[in-house]
């Protein structure tokens, strides 16, 4: 075990430079960035205690934030080819046998009501309703290990009806309202056109759905 443990050690920084170079790097244009990327995807998978922009640049040995704050705030980045590619990278790595794709949501708490979706809704981070921004996450599952591999952020209808909250806060303008399930379906249809066998789990928001059911059905998706 103590032998596994140390080769693991050894190889996850070869990895995670092979995930910066395959799936990030390729999405953004300058190489300053890109390491910028790699050191941000470290510290988080470091020990600390508190993750904001000061500690991943303590982390990294930045003297100040200044570069991540840069790749966070103003970096061009495509989420949506990064999230093709992450998902690629994924499906290359535990394989496209026995797979489960298991779809849920999860919230962060907020306090204001600027940040883009945040409103008093229902999260089962907190178990009750809370000001709150929710997005919906896709996992893919194998035996013997699992990855999130795409995700979509809920928009209420508080916001998806007011056309200028949604342009103060950058939100596309072709961008409308999305019930949980059918940002569900969305991320799962992407993955099915790449792990065709895949099973699809979820709890009783998913699998009460009749259109999520329907697809599902009409797929042949158990």
């Amino acid at each position: 075990m103590a032998a596994a443990t140390t080769l693991a050690a050894q190889r996850w920084p070869h990895l995670l430079n092979e995930l910066t170079a395959t799936v990030i790097g390729p999405n953004l244009a300058r190489p300053e960035t890109r390491t910028t990327a790699r050191d941000v995807l470290a510290a988080l998978l470091g020990p600390l205690t508190r993750k904001n922009c000061w500690t991943p640049a303590e982390h990294a040995g930045h003297p100040a934030p200044y570069r991540i704050q840069h790749l966070l705030n103003w970096a061009r980045l495509d989420v949506t080819a990064v999230a093709a590619c992450l998902r690629g990278y994924v499906i290359r790595c535990l394989g496209s046998d026995d797979v489960v794709l298991v779809a849920d949501e999860t919230g962060d708490a907020k306090k204001g009501a600027h940040t883009v979706g945040v409103a008093r809704q229902y999260t089962g981070t907190s178990g009750k309703i809370d000001n709150c921004q929710v997005a919906v996450y896709l996992a893919y599952t194998t035996p013997d290990a699992h990855a999130l591999i795409d995700r979509r952020l809920y928009l209420p209808r508080s916001w998806t009806k007011d056309s200028q909250r949604l342009r103060s806060a950058g939100v596309p303008a072709d961008v409308g309202f999305s019930t949980k399930p059918e940002l569900a379906t969305q991320m799962i249809a992407a993955a099915l056109e790449h792990a065709p066998g895949a099973w699809v789990a979820g709890d009783e928001v998913y699998g009460r759905d009749p259109d999520l059911r329907a697809y599902l059905e009409e797929h042949r998706t158990g």
